[in-house]
Protein backbone atom coordinates (compact mmCIF):
# COMPACT_ATOMS: atom_id res chain seq x y z
CA UNK A 1 0.00 0.00 0.00
CA UNK A 2 1.08 3.39 -0.61
CA UNK A 3 0.49 5.72 1.96
CA UNK A 4 -2.28 8.67 2.54
CA UNK A 5 -2.08 12.21 0.95
CA UNK A 6 0.83 14.39 2.71
CA UNK A 7 1.41 17.72 2.86
CA UNK A 8 4.29 17.84 0.53
CA UNK A 9 2.25 15.79 -2.19
CA UNK A 10 -0.05 19.20 -2.43
CA UNK A 11 3.22 21.19 -2.12
CA UNK A 12 5.01 19.09 -4.91
CA UNK A 13 8.28 18.28 -3.30
CA UNK A 14 10.44 15.20 -1.99
CA UNK A 15 10.96 14.06 1.02
CA UNK A 16 13.39 11.36 2.33
CA UNK A 17 14.25 12.61 5.60
CA UNK A 18 12.03 11.27 8.42
CA UNK A 19 12.93 14.07 11.08
CA UNK A 20 11.14 16.62 8.10
CA UNK A 21 7.81 17.67 9.32
CA UNK A 22 5.93 15.66 6.55
CA UNK A 23 2.16 13.79 7.92
CA UNK A 24 -0.72 12.80 6.13
CA UNK A 25 -3.18 15.62 5.43
CA UNK A 26 -7.15 15.50 6.39
CA UNK A 27 -7.40 13.89 2.48
CA UNK A 28 -4.38 11.49 3.54
CA UNK A 29 -6.64 10.75 6.62
CA UNK A 30 -9.63 9.79 4.94
CA UNK A 31 -8.09 7.72 2.54
CA UNK A 32 -6.12 5.66 5.07
CA UNK A 33 -9.70 5.39 6.95
CA UNK A 34 -11.32 4.44 3.57
CA UNK A 35 -8.73 1.76 3.12
CA UNK A 36 -8.99 0.88 6.85
CA UNK A 37 -12.74 -0.29 6.35
CA UNK A 38 -11.80 -2.06 2.77
CA UNK A 39 -8.90 -3.88 4.73
CA UNK A 40 -10.87 -4.35 8.41
CA UNK A 41 -11.81 -8.61 7.37
CA UNK A 42 -8.45 -9.03 6.19
CA UNK A 43 -6.09 -11.24 9.01
CA UNK A 44 -2.96 -8.85 9.24
CA UNK A 45 0.01 -10.21 11.70
CA UNK A 46 2.25 -7.67 11.08
CA UNK A 47 2.69 -4.48 9.27
CA UNK A 48 6.11 -3.51 8.29
CA UNK A 49 6.44 0.02 7.07
CA UNK A 50 9.33 2.69 6.10
CA UNK A 51 11.44 4.85 8.24
CA UNK A 52 8.96 7.81 6.96
CA UNK A 53 6.69 9.05 9.41
CA UNK A 54 3.79 9.56 6.95
CA UNK A 55 3.71 5.43 6.38
CA UNK A 56 3.64 4.94 10.11
CA UNK A 57 0.34 7.36 10.07
CA UNK A 58 -1.25 5.62 7.22
CA UNK A 59 -0.49 2.29 9.29
CA UNK A 60 -1.25 2.84 12.43
CA UNK A 61 -4.93 4.38 11.00
CA UNK A 62 -5.17 0.57 9.24
CA UNK A 63 -4.18 -1.23 12.38
CA UNK A 64 -7.29 0.61 14.17
CA UNK A 65 -9.11 -2.94 12.69
CA UNK A 66 -5.98 -5.21 13.67
CA UNK A 67 -3.75 -4.05 16.67
CA UNK A 68 -0.93 -6.03 14.53
CA UNK A 69 2.45 -5.16 15.43
CA UNK A 70 3.75 -2.30 13.56
CA UNK A 71 7.81 -2.57 12.56
CA UNK A 72 9.79 -0.52 10.53
CA UNK A 73 12.49 -1.19 7.58
CA UNK A 74 14.64 0.68 6.04
CA UNK A 75 14.47 -1.06 2.76
CA UNK A 76 11.26 0.43 2.53
CA UNK A 77 12.22 3.95 2.65
CA UNK A 78 11.11 6.47 -0.18
CA UNK A 79 14.26 6.92 -3.10
CA UNK A 80 16.72 9.02 -1.29
CA UNK A 81 16.83 12.22 -3.77
CA UNK A 82 19.00 14.21 -2.50
CA UNK A 83 16.49 16.57 -3.16
CA UNK A 84 14.36 16.70 0.38
CA UNK A 85 12.36 19.51 0.61
CA UNK A 86 12.70 20.50 -2.59
CA UNK A 87 10.67 20.54 -6.05
CA UNK A 88 10.04 16.80 -7.34
CA UNK A 89 10.09 19.00 -10.59
CA UNK A 90 13.81 20.23 -10.00
CA UNK A 91 14.55 16.52 -8.94
CA UNK A 92 13.60 15.14 -12.56
CA UNK A 93 15.17 18.17 -14.32
CA UNK A 94 18.50 16.95 -12.84
CA UNK A 95 17.79 13.54 -13.12
CA UNK A 96 16.68 13.66 -16.98
CA UNK A 97 19.62 12.96 -18.48
CA UNK A 98 19.85 9.50 -16.88
CA UNK A 99 16.60 8.95 -15.01
CA UNK A 100 17.49 5.50 -13.83
CA UNK A 101 21.50 5.73 -13.01
CA UNK A 102 21.40 9.46 -12.02
CA UNK A 103 22.67 10.16 -8.45
CA UNK A 104 21.84 13.77 -7.65
CA UNK A 105 23.58 15.49 -4.39
CA UNK A 106 24.76 12.40 -3.15
CA UNK A 107 20.93 10.85 -3.42
CA UNK A 108 20.63 7.06 -4.49
CA UNK A 109 19.73 6.16 -8.53
CA UNK A 110 16.26 4.94 -9.10
CA UNK A 111 18.66 1.49 -10.28
CA UNK A 112 19.66 1.53 -6.75
CA UNK A 113 16.58 1.66 -4.97
CA UNK A 114 15.12 -0.64 -7.18
CA UNK A 115 17.94 -3.16 -6.16
CA UNK A 116 16.96 -1.80 -2.17
CA UNK A 117 13.28 -3.31 -2.51
CA UNK A 118 14.21 -6.39 -4.43
CA UNK A 119 16.59 -6.61 -0.92
CA UNK A 120 13.68 -6.27 0.89
CA UNK A 121 11.37 -8.59 -1.07
CA UNK A 122 14.07 -11.56 -0.79
CA UNK A 123 14.36 -10.55 2.73
CA UNK A 124 10.90 -10.93 3.38
CA UNK A 125 10.63 -14.50 1.34
CA UNK A 126 12.42 -15.61 4.28
CA UNK A 127 9.70 -14.45 7.05
CA UNK A 128 7.56 -16.86 8.68
CA UNK A 129 4.26 -14.53 8.34
CA UNK A 130 1.57 -15.33 6.29
CA UNK A 131 -0.30 -11.72 5.91
CA UNK A 132 1.81 -8.96 6.02
CA UNK A 133 0.85 -5.49 5.23
CA UNK A 134 3.42 -2.94 3.91
CA UNK A 135 2.87 1.01 3.99
CA UNK A 136 5.09 2.43 1.73
CA UNK A 137 5.84 5.17 -1.28
CA UNK A 138 5.04 5.15 -5.04
CA UNK A 139 8.23 4.31 -5.91
CA UNK A 140 8.60 1.07 -3.91
CA UNK A 141 5.24 0.00 -4.82
CA UNK A 142 6.41 0.90 -8.56
CA UNK A 143 9.30 -1.97 -7.70
CA UNK A 144 6.52 -4.30 -6.38
CA UNK A 145 4.13 -3.79 -9.19
CA UNK A 146 7.30 -4.76 -11.79
CA UNK A 147 8.37 -7.56 -10.23
CA UNK A 148 5.29 -9.08 -9.38
CA UNK A 149 3.15 -8.47 -12.19
CA UNK A 150 6.21 -8.59 -14.91
CA UNK A 151 6.38 -6.91 -17.91
CA UNK A 152 7.68 -3.55 -16.82
CA UNK A 153 10.77 -2.47 -18.06
CA UNK A 154 13.54 -0.44 -15.85
CA UNK A 155 12.92 2.16 -18.12
CA UNK A 156 9.04 2.00 -17.70
CA UNK A 157 9.05 2.23 -14.48
CA UNK A 158 8.34 5.67 -13.67
CA UNK A 159 4.77 4.95 -15.97
CA UNK A 160 3.16 3.50 -13.35
CA UNK A 161 1.34 5.45 -10.87
CA UNK A 162 0.05 4.77 -7.48
CA UNK A 163 -2.79 6.83 -6.02
CA UNK A 164 -2.66 7.69 -2.19
CA UNK A 165 -3.67 4.30 -0.17
CA UNK A 166 -3.81 2.44 -3.13
CA UNK A 167 -2.88 -1.39 -2.41
CA UNK A 168 -1.80 -4.70 -4.45
CA UNK A 169 -2.13 -7.90 -2.77
CA UNK A 170 0.56 -10.31 -3.48
CA UNK A 171 1.37 -13.39 -2.14
CA UNK A 172 5.00 -14.82 -2.40
CA UNK A 173 6.51 -18.24 -2.86
CA UNK A 174 8.62 -19.50 -0.64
Amino acid sequence: MRHGRTNFNDLGLCNDDPLRDVHLTEVGQAQAQAAALALRAVRLQRILVSPLPRTRETAEIINRHHAAPIEIHADLADVRSGFDGRSVGDYFAATSHDPLRARVNGGESLLDHKLRVLRFIDWLATQPDQSVLIVAHEETMRVFIAHFEGGVDDERLRDIHVGNCEYRHYVLSR
